[in-house]
């Protein structure tokens, strides 16, 4: 399967509908909508979303920022484009605007019996550093912590 050819740009309110309704596909515990709003008016939260050519939305990232730690809260991308590329896409541009604003550690959460997600976040340089004890629900399951220094890759 190819790439499909899409642009990441940053989120707005009216982004909101088409991301909870990938959020309600993608998890069994999906956020609210309100939750996507409150954070876009977070000064410390970067979302980002990913359009394809069709100006269809097809995925999104948020991160937050703490001084010069980050954390991936939430990446998901719709269900006709997964496997696709559009989450490492999403990634690597979530992992480049952190390193351009001076994020030293990255984290985030993530299921461990996720194994696409986890081959995705290890080939960016993610290592599992500790685990949440049911941390999701709907199953309950182990969350693995996982951590990228800025120098994963120098």
């Amino acid at each position: 399967m190819s790439t499909p050819v899409i642009a990441i740009r940053p989120t707005s309110a009216d982004d909101v509908p088409a991301m909870a309704t990938i959020e309600a596909l993608a998890f069994s515990d999906p956020w609210p909508a309100r939750s996507f709003h409150e954070l876009l008016l977070h000064p410390f939260s970067r979302m980002a979303t990913a359009v394809d050519e069709s100006g269809g939305i097809v995925g999104y990232c948020i991160m937050l920022r703490a001084v010069d730690e980050a954390e991936i809260a939430n990446i998901a991308t719709a269900p006709g484009v997964r496997r696709q590329g559009v989450g490492a896409q999403l990634l690597d541009d979530a992992i480049a605007a952190g390193t351009a604003d001076g994020v030293v550690a990255m984290f985030l959460e993530v299921r461990e019996s996720n194994t696409a997600a986890r081959a995705l976040y290890s080939s960016r340089g993610f290592v599992a550093v500790g685990r949440r004890r049911a941390y999701y629900r709907h199953p309950v399951e182990d969350a693995l912590v996982l951590r990228r220094d800025a120098t994963a890759f120098e």
